[in-house]
């Protein structure tokens, strides 16, 4: 299987009158074509930034990012247009994401009119076929955001990205803000997609239940920084940093008779801004030693399986 984006230690850091926010810290990883990566941490972590960095909707401060192996990580202004026709990003509030003076039919007409790739024919054509694949009825061609309910806009903006039938797209909590019905059908719906069209799919939520459903692989982010990497099912069957354990402890159980004890984390979060060197989640971390305040690396301690703790074989028996 082919990789489909890696970026290589990925930075961006935002300037605030306080000093340099680190909110994406030399970040490492692959998505290997017609998968799905899931990105999971707590709100502030840099979840956001990062796969909008990727889309280069944001500039990165330092790293590279790739494509198909090629480097986009500085492309020029005429080469970008190309470029985002490849990338395209799915945003959390199908509501503010979307144009309320563009009809459904204008939205989605959009991105293939700024392509200049389509005859006047051939747009009617490409927007039928989005709306089809979204699941959006035709009689909605003419409505407005304000007229269609969560799950309905959310479709939209799901039928603007495929527009330019592009190979990658970031879904940025594209299920948060709808009713669980709806969460349900739209999860679904980018599966399906996915498996018709080959995407590949990077997908940050906060939600572990949904990040196992749709995941093959999932990146744990800590304050910029990942802190686990590994195959979904191996994450949640044996979670390794003491971090990702207790965002898992986190999930309702269903079995009365084994109810999941839960993990609560004391201690105050260090501030992104200026970081000092060592672990992020020491402060918190009930197993933090003297060397935890002094180095970090993410290492593989198993197949395809990374874990960023100094103390990891001690504590998991490894």
């Amino acid at each position: 299987m082919s990789t489909c984006v890696e970026v290589k230690n990925l930075k961006k850091y935002f300037d605030t009158p306080g000093g340099m926010l680190h909110a994406v810290d030399n970040i490492s990883l692959k998505i290997e074509k017609g998968t799905t990566m899931g990105i999971v941490g707590e709100s502030g972590c840099g979840k956001s930034t990062l796969g909008r960095t990727i889309n280069h909707l944001h500039e990165s401060t330092a790293g590279q990012i790739f494509l198909n192996g090629e480097d986009i990580t500085h492309v020029k202004k005429k080469e970008l247009k190309a470029v985002r026709e490849k990338m395209q990003f799915i945003f959390q509030d199908p509501y503010s994401s979307l144009n309320p003076r563009m009809t459904i039919e204008e939205t989605i007409r959009e991105p293939l009119e700024l392509s200049k790739r389509y005859s006047r024919q051939a747009l009617d054509e490409e927007v039928e076929k989005s709306m089809d694949k979204a699941g959006i009825e035709k009689r909605l061609r003419n409505a407005y955001p304000h007229e269609l309910d969560g799950g309905r806009r959310q479709r939209v903006g799901i039928a603007r990205a495929l527009a330019l039938n592009p190979e990658f797209i970031v879904c940025d909590e594209p299920v948060s803000a709808l009713d669980v019905s709806i969460q349900a059908q739209i999860l679904n719906l980018l599966m399906d997609l996915q498996e018709q069209d080959g995407l590949t799919l990077m997908f940050i939520t906060h939600d572990l239940s949904v990040v196992k459903h749709i995941s093959q692989n999932i990146c744990v982010m800590y304050l910029g920084q990942l802190v686990e990497t590994s195959p979904s099912g191996e994450l949640f069957k044996k979670p390794l940093h003491p971090y990702t354990k207790a965002l898992l402890s986190a999930i309702p159980s269903v079995d009365i008779d084994n109810p999941s004890k839960r993990i609560l984390l004391k201690g105050e979060l260090v501030s992104p801004i200026n970081p000092k060197p060592g672990c992020r989640f020491a402060a918190r971390c009930p197993y933090a030693g003297e060397r935890c305040y002094q180095e970090q690396e993410l290492r593989e301690v198993a197949p395809n399986h990374f874990v960023s703790c100094c103390r990891i074989e001690e504590l998991n028996d490894l």
